[in-house]
């Protein structure tokens, strides 16, 4: 499965779910909180910036955001939203797309660095960030932490969501440090859909090498967009990392 397969006009459609999941307020108020702190005076460049779920509120604050998008139909759809003197977005691939000017801060949310499925796209893609930062600037990473310890001797899955007509589990290779996430949704019938994606998992440290190879230093590490602490428990991370000043 390559990404272009997977993010195409059906699941652009499907994408958005105003009011709930990760389009719920509780989620997205904080996250643009956050990021409009981090932005300051300057621009913002969204790597993987989809349907605009992040970027368009975070326009309406009044910052300036660029995007760079893998996917046509995802960027056709966030044109419905706002144009693209509004939030210009290049077609590529975040590991390697440039977007002309300086920013004061590149972001990556909702576990998007996962889609690159090698180590080597990966510190690429912190490489990438870097190219476009100003001095001092700062590139945000939004991960899961991989759940492995939920993993017993012989058994490769893990279930880690359910609710009424959904089912959302995992299914780990890890010798190469790969998840398949399946997504299924079932009505009444016996009939159900399944939306699968594809994911390398990395751990928090190997993102911090990651980012001190792209010259990076960690400057901060909580568990969500409110500051929450993070904990040997916490299933996700908000990690900042800065360029020199």
């Amino acid at each position: 499965m390559c990404q272009e397969e997977i993010w195409d006009a059906e699941a652009a459609r499907r994408y958005d779910t105003p009011g709930s999941g990760m389009f719920a307020p509780d989620v997205l108020g904080p996250t643009v909180d956050r990021l409009a702190a981090l932005a300051g005076d300057g621009r913002a460049l969204e790597f993987a910036v989809g349907t605009g779920r992040v970027a368009v509120p975070l326009a309406e604050r009044g910052v300036p955001v660029s995007g760079i998008e893998l996917s046509v139909p995802m960027v056709e759809r966030l044109r419905t939203k706002v144009d693209a003197a509004t939030i210009p977005v290049v077609v590529g691939d975040m590991a390697t797309a440039t977007v002309p000017g300086e920013f004061s801060l590149v972001y990556l949310v909702y576990n998007t660095v996962a889609n690159l499925l090698t180590q080597a796209e990966q510190v690429a893609c912190f490489r990438n960030a870097a190219r476009h930062l100003r001095p001092g600037g700062r590139f945000v990473i939004e991960l899961w932490v991989p759940e492995l310890r939920q993993l017993p001797p012989g058994r490769q899955a893990t279930v880690w969501h359910t609710e009424d007509g959904y089912i959302g589990l995992d299914t780990y290779d890890v010798l190469r440090q790969r998840v398949v996430s399946h997504h299924v949704r079932f009505g009444s019938g016996r009939e159900a859909q399944i939306f699968r994606t594809p994911h390398r998992y990395v751990w928090p440290s190997e993102l911090d090498l990651m980012g001190e190879l792209a010259g990076f230093t960690l400057e901060s590490r909580h568990a969500d967009w409110t500051g929450a602490e993070f904990t040997g428990e916490s299933r996700s991370h908000v990690s900042v990392y800065r360029l020199p000043g």
